[in-house]
């Protein structure tokens, strides 16, 4: 049956898109890929089924990333794989759905035009932009309205974003080209560097999530790694350590800590008051690599807390802040 309109927040990520629906919360979180075949351009798999395929398909199919660092770099696959997921989430509607989508803070006016109108063309009635660290402050609880300074640090899989907001807005924000598949290229490169051992895209996210480390462990923990050996072109078998880890993103890590003291630095005395009071908000994947809320605390000396469910909070205020505009008298109806 064909239902109304709906009104819902996208959080289009580099890694993962998830869609919050009004009154249901977020109910699709699934990678942003999609395969296509070579000759014909056509699409024939998008999302959890298209990343089963990476780095296992023929060359006739290939699996891609239509957003690199948080902005559109295939504009047609994003408007499909925007299509797709829209209608997966929402099912069919008489009247297309209002659409708030999240955009990097460091994004440009043609950079975030082209989200819009990918949206827009993927079935969107009406969209709507917001900048991810205010999102992701509002998805994490966060009062932005309050005049008091709260300190967001958004580390996705394309971007990190950090700002410090007051008042509903970013008094100071830096955006980063540096984030979660930044950590899985370091990962590779160390692999490929130290054992001459070649590992897939997949293969490192899940280093990466089990025993990905930027603090000492209190526990030792390792995983069993195959790969292509770069020598004799066969398949090996190696045991990777966290500290081997933690090794490996120690330069992208540095950038991210680095980026969030030049913020500090500049940020107005009272509100670096309130940030020393309340402390440092984590979210994104990223923010779940073991031990970066000890680092933060450890090189700026001001408290770091990890968000609730920090991987949906851009996806969850998207859709608040959606909810909010439209209940307060949008014109846009």
């Amino acid at each position: 049956m064909f239902g109304l309109g709906a009104d819902i927040g996208i959080d289009l990520g580099t890694a993962y898109v998830l869609i919050y629906v009004k009154g249901k919360g977020i109910v699709l979180r699934e990678p942003s890929i999609v395969a296509i075949k070579e000759k014909t351009n056509e699409i024939i798999a998008v999302g959890e089924e298209a990343r089963r395929m990476l780095g296992r398909t023929p060359a006739s199919i290939r699996s891609i990333r239509p957003l690199k660092q948080g902005v559109i770099s295939d504009y047609d696959a994003t408007e499909q794989m925007l299509k797709y997921f829209i209608h997966k989430a929402i099912g069919h509607r008489l009247i297309k759905p209002r659409i708030g989508v999240c955009v990097p803070s460091g994004v440009t006016e043609v950079e975030k035009r082209a989200v819009e109108d990918a949206t827009k063309q993927a079935g969107a009635r009406y969209v709507d932009t917001i900048e991810e660290p205010i999102a992701a402050a509002i998805g994490a609880g966060i009062d932005i309205s309050r005049p008091c300074g709260s300190m967001i640090v958004d580390i996705g899989g394309g971007t990190t974003d950090i700002a410090i907001i007051s008042l509903g807005g970013a008094v100071v924000k830096k955006s980063l080209k540096i984030a979660g598949d930044d950590f899985d290229e370091a990962i590779t490169r160390y692999i490929r560097k130290k054992y001459n051992i070649l590992i897939g895209e997949r293969t490192a996210e899940d280093i990466k999530i089990n025993i990905g480390s930027v603090y000492k462990r209190e526990v030792p923990a390792e995983i069993n790694v195959r790969g292509r050996n770069l020598i004799l072109g066969l398949p090996k078998n190696i045991v990777i350590t966290a500290d081997e880890i933690m090794a490996a993103l120690e330069e992208p890590i540095t950038n991210i800590i680095d980026g969030i003291r030049s913020v500090l630095e500049v940020s107005p005395p009272e509100l670096a008051s309130d940030i020393s009071d309340r402390g440092i908000v984590l979210t994104g994947g990223g923010s779940l690599i073991y031990g970066l809320d000890k680092l933060i605390h450890n090189t700026t000396g001001i408290n770091a807390v990890i968000a609730d469910d920090a991987m949906s909070c851009v996806a969850v205020g998207t859709g608040m802040w959606v909810e909010y505009r439209y209940a307060h008298g949008s014109k846009q109806k």
